[in-house]
């Protein structure tokens, strides 16, 4: 089964505003076999005009407002990349338009919000996605089937950290980063990733504790996070907006440890097996062997997801078995409930 004729030429992307994470994400859509992005949109003509000279195909177009973007007749879907408060009004718009929708993590600020994005999917009958690429990435998911057929042993911990220093002296109070109107936060922002990542490893959380550092304004500035997951996992996490984190991943087995020097943006992952009958001395250790998966990583992994999405379009589904609506909105509510834990809501 095809659906909007995509079996014959290529996917036809929208992009729905012109940040930072747009232009990444437009960069690698530019390696995409059988995509093109013919279509932007912004609230300045100048910014459309100049991400689609930078990023767009021959032709693209540049929409002085997102309206204009969802109304073109030329695109297939629309990757909604606005801040995570915005991702409702803007789905609606693009689904009301006829579009699928590539929405960008998380897929909105609250689970009531997020809800709201699924059942307008769904009534409108189009295809909808978060945009967690972690799900997608190639590296990752090479991890999570071979700790599904027992070849690291049996998982015991995961540990993960996230976080980078924002200047807040450099930013206006209204930024994205720093304005609780518009999602902001470690966790929203940060913390998602440790979190889904688990998930996709483990399954679903049995139970998660959250302690934070709160601003003045109200959002979490340091969140870290306690867990236990299915098999008698437990793990830590973390999400930093005033530090420089390791970035790194590690799955503890009882055979040895698997890591991700950078679980954000994973360009390998190695596991280490130890001596059986060790004392956890580092002459018990053995040869770190690499697992498979980052050969096929396209760019810095934004590729694999518009692959997935383009994979979908293609057989007519309407959500992705990789990123199931099911699977984000539980996300939704863990992150919802662990900042209400730390007393972070959201108007």
């Amino acid at each position: 089964m095809t659906h909007d004729g995509t079996a014959d030429r290529p996917v036809r992307w929208g992009v729905l505003a012109t940040g930072k994470i747009a232009r990444k994400f437009a960069a690698d859509l530019a390696l995409v076999p059988d995509a093109e992005l013919v279509a932007v949109g912004s609230r300045s003509a100048g910014s459309a005009e100049s991400f689609a000279a930078a990023y767009g195909a021959a032709g693209c177009r540049a929409h002085a407002s997102y309206d204009a973007l969802v109304a073109d007749p030329d695109v297939d879907v629309v990757y909604v990349a606005s801040p995570h408060a915005l991702h409702l009004e803007h789905a609606r718009l693009a689904f009301e338009a006829g579009k699928h929708v590539l929405c960008e993590k998380p897929l909105a600020v609250t689970a009531a919000d997020a809800e709201a994005i699924v059942a307008l999917a769904r009534e409108h009958d189009r295809f909808l996605m978060e945009a967690m690429w972690t799900a997608c990435h190639p590296v990752v998911r090479a991890v999570a089937d071979g700790l599904r057929e027992g070849r690291f042993g049996t998982p015991r911990q995961w540990h993960a950290e996230l976080g980078f220093v924002v200047d807040v002296a450099a930013l206006s109070p209204d930024d994205r980063l720093l304005d609780p109107a518009l999602g902001a936060g470690a966790m929203l922002d940060m913390g998602v990733y440790p979190l889904t990542t688990a998930h996709l490893l483990f399954g679903e959380a049995e139970a998660l504790t959250a302690a934070a550092t709160v601003s003045a304004s109200g959002i979490d500035l340091d969140i870290a996070v306690a867990g236990r997951y299915p098999g008698g996992v437990v793990a830590t996490m973390s999400a930093s907006m005033t530090s420089w984190s390791s970035r790194a991943a590690t799955i503890a087995t009882d055979r040895g440890r698997i890591d991700l020097a950078d679980f954000h943006h994973p360009t390998r992952a190695t596991f280490t097996p130890f001596a059986e009958g060790g004392d956890n001395d580092h002459t018990d250790l053995g040869v770190a062997v690499p697992i498979e998966g980052a050969e096929a990583v396209i760019g810095v992994g934004y590729g694999n997801e518009a692959v997935e999405v383009g994979r979908c379009l293609r057989a007519g589904l309407r959500e992705s078995p990789l990123v199931p609506h099911a699977q984000t909105l539980t996300l939704m509510r863990q992150m919802e409930d662990l900042l209400a834990q730390v007393g972070v809501t959201y108007p």
